[in-house]
């Protein structure tokens, strides 16, 4: 008994060598486009980013601005600083002696209530009469030593109560006088310059004038 080894005419055999080799050499080249693709747009992006980094114009004209900017900025604080320190000079001259005025006041202040304590009809004596004419005397000194430094007095009977140099103690009705009339002064005020040192302080009218009622005759 013979065994058969002869096979099938019609069997095809397949070479493994060469199974699918098509295919990836296709996937191979693929992927080396792809990769060379990469490859050209960096290269691309960096030879821009060199060229604008070695114009020297460009980074030229970039710098200048910087500079520009920076110098603007400087002449702008610098001006301010002026501006601040002279206004600090300035109050400085002009208020320098603000405390030690208002404490120079309640002088004034005594020697007025001092004047204003004598009678107009008193008899004095002549001792007297020397007393008073001295204490006149030097509050007329002391308000012409306030002026020469600016500082001007507040007397504002009968004017217009103003709350910026004006502070009201106390209202009265029905006396006769516009609404807000300054109708009594108890005490001066001050300002330096244009800055109060001390407001005034006043009594002021309220309800403005009242219109006499008239009477009608009722009797036939």
């Amino acid at each position: 008994m013979t065994e058969n080894n002869d096979l099938p005419e019609n069997e095809d055999h397949i070479n493994p060598e060469t199974d699918g080799s098509d295919e990836y050499s296709e996937m191979n080249e693929n992927s080396e486009q792809d990769s060379s693709s990469d490859e050209n747009a960096q290269t691309s992006s960096a030879q821009d980013e060199k060229s604008s980094e070695s114009d020297p114009v460009a980074q030229a004209a970039a710098e200048a601005e910087n500079l520009k900017d920076k110098l603007l900025r400087a002449v702008a604080e610098n001006e301010n600083f002026r501006r601040r320190a002279e206004r600090e000079r300035a109050d400085a001259a002009n208020y320098a002696i603000t405390s030690f005025a208002r404490d120079l006041l309640t002088v004034g202040d005594n020697l007025r209530r001092a004047l204003d304590h004598i009678p107009e009809d008193a008899e004095l004596g002549d001792n007297a009469k020397n007393l008073v004419e001295g204490i006149q005397m030097t509050e007329r000194e002391l308000l012409n030593l306030l002026e020469r430094h600016n500082i001007k007095q507040i007397n504002p009977m009968g004017e217009k109560f103003d709350h910026n140099f004006h502070q009201a103690m106390f209202e009265t009705p029905g006396t006769g006088e516009p609404d807000g009339t300054i109708i009594q002064v108890m005490q001066v005020g001050y300002v330096i310059k244009d800055r109060l040192l001390r407001p005034a302080m006043v009594g002021v009218a309220k309800g403005g004038e009242q219109k006499p009622v008239e009477h009608v005759d009722t009797t036939a």
